[in-house]
């Protein structure tokens, strides 16, 4: 019998049978991870994957938290280390790290915005936005407070997620619907839903919500900052069936209302109301009386809401784990059923309870023997759809630009950072087509190789990574294997520590060597994959 049957054996056998989640209430969440994931291994007859080597390991939380592989220095500590609990260790280390919520923001920023985001000129550059994500993650603040302040769009930045739908409520509900509530609903925008429960008259009352929001551009030139008015009156009109549309028809008026739920309860607007202009001094519009956009927020974000846990939580299970419960991640509906709906109900309730604490639920998932097995296995799938090996994924281009510099030892100038962050923007901005499998191009290979942008990172400068292996007085294999441990966080293998130590030695001035030999560990399918 093989090895990693009979770790799935003993591991299944401990457990005993199954209690249901409420026996279970004061299981470890990350118990309750690996039972359900086990549990689905045995029924489907599925082989798992080894335990990932602490190399492997390593490299992944680092990339996967911190935004970036771990130092040399680093790996060297946690190879070395033989603590039966420093794998959890590193990972309250990161958690806690001023980096956590850096690299978490741009995660949250590319599903917020995507690369190329609506009104392109006003919101490509949102620094005032990036540093308010950034805080309110690595503060940890509450999840659901996160998302209401940002729908409520009154604190400095965040603004800024509004004026991306500029002029078009359709647009920000399809939006909203999809990120927070897992829920795609613009089928329903031209007819009823072929597939799913959801009606027009249910897409154009949650586009109720946005219909009186009005984006205020209170200058700055460069820095320049919004406000997000809302106005008394205006209603979404609704007029049946876009086929069935008539020239100058206009429809009917439609009151906001939730979704899958009552319609909203507000005043009514007097008859005779007239809406005064938006102010054009800079002066920021007056509060409605009745604000929808408040009501709407306060909704996604309750604890009852059917939606709000499910989604998140299955979003940030698919980060970490390569796929979701539901997959597409944004896409409940009756035809697309959760591989593992135990599970993702256990996942919901425990953030809900835990008031959306979002450090919470990463830790216990990434503590799971789940997300630590091997990316090696039976299984060719990059993303397995039974979590039976580690996903393996490409590393975004905020990663790439970030693990570039921790390998070469080269520190980010924020003077020069613009102009080579760019070019790797351009290279490598979509790794990925929104379902998590890599898509390369042409582009981004003739980049990598070719670009004097990646070839600076190589060359050797005072203190950089090449400076510190030619100025070393150790023998070549221990530089080669420091040079492994650096760029790729591993020692070599036999044949490769072989291969580099005879590349370097042949030559009497081994400069051009050893920058070739990064290069080529730059170049390599493992720096650019995470597995």
């Amino acid at each position: 019998m093989p090895r990693y049957w009979l770790l799935a054996l003993v591991v299944v056998a401990t457990w005993g049978s199954r209690p249901t989640l409420g026996e279970a209430a004061d299981e470890p969440l990350r118990a309750v991870i690996d039972r359900e994931v086990a549990a689905t291994w045995k029924k489907q007859n599925i082989a798992p994957a080894a335990k990932s080597t602490d190399a492997e390991f390593l490299r992944r939380v680092y990339i996967d938290l911190v935004g970036t592989a771990p130092t040399y220095d680093e790996t060297v500590k946690f190879l070395a280390d033989t603590d039966t609990k420093k794998r959890e260790k590193v990972i309250d280390k990161l958690l806690a790290d001023s980096r956590f919520g850096e690299a978490q923001a741009n995660v949250w920023d590319l599903v917020l915005f995507g690369r190329h985001p609506g009104n392109y000129t006003d919101t490509y550059k949102r620094p005032a936005f990036k540093a308010w994500l950034a805080k309110q993650l690595g503060d940890n603040a509450g999840f659901d407070a996160l998302v209401k302040n940002l729908l409520l769009a009154e604190q400095a930045g965040t603004q800024t997620f509004y004026v991306q739908f500029r002029n078009s409520p359709d647009d920000a509900n399809i939006a909203v619907s999809r990120i927070f509530l897992g829920t795609q609903l613009q089928c329903a925008k031209c007819h009823d839903h072929p597939y799913d429960v959801w009606t027009q008259k249910d897409f154009y009352g949650m586009s109720g919500f946005f219909v009186r929001l009005t984006v205020q551009d209170m200058g700055g030139g460069n820095n320049r900052t919004f406000n997000i008015g809302e106005r008394n009156s205006g209603e979404v009109l609704f007029a049946g069936n876009a086929k069935e549309l008539k020239p100058g028809q206009r429809g009917d008026p439609i009151k906001p209302k939730f979704l899958g739920g009552d319609t909203l309860a507000e005043p009514p607007t007097p008859k005779d109301y007239k809406e005064p202009p938006a102010p054009k001094d800079g002066t920021k519009m007056a509060k409605p009386n009745f604000s929808r956009k408040e009501k709407f927020a306060a909704w996604v974000t309750a604890a009852d809401n059917p939606y709000f846990a499910k989604a998140t939580a299955n979003r940030v299970w698919a980060q970490f784990m390569g796929r979701g419960i539901v997959h597409p991640i944004d896409d409940f509906q009756k035809e697309n059923a959760p591989t593992h709906p135990e599970l993702l109900k256990a996942l919901a309730d425990e953030f809900a309870a835990k008031k959306f604490d979002l450090k919470f639920l990463v830790r216990e998932i990434v503590n799971s023997s789940a997300y630590q097995l091997s990316g090696a296995g039976a299984s060719k799938e990059a993303l397995p759809k039974h979590f039976e090996r580690a996903r393996v994924r490409s590393l975004s281009a905020e990663e790439l630009f970030q693990a570039l510099h921790t390998a070469t030892g080269v520190s980010v100038n924020p003077k020069d950072q613009n102009g080579t962050w760019e070019y790797f923007l351009r290279a490598f901005g979509e790794p990925t087509n929104g379902l998590g499998e890599f898509q390369g191009s042409l582009s981004e290979h003739l980049f990598w190789n070719n670009s004097h942008h990646v070839r600076g990172f190589v060359q050797r400068k005072k203190g950089n990574l090449a400076d510190q292996l030619l100025t070393s007085t150790e023998p070549w294999e221990a530089r080669v294997r420091k040079m492994y441990l650096t760029v790729l966080g591993r020692e070599p293998k036999p044949k490769e520590l072989e291969a580099f130590v005879s590349y370097i030695k042949r030559e009497p001035k081994p400069d051009a060597a050893v920058e070739d030999a990064i290069w080529v560990l730059l170049n390599s399918s493992e720096f650019r994959f995470n597995p």
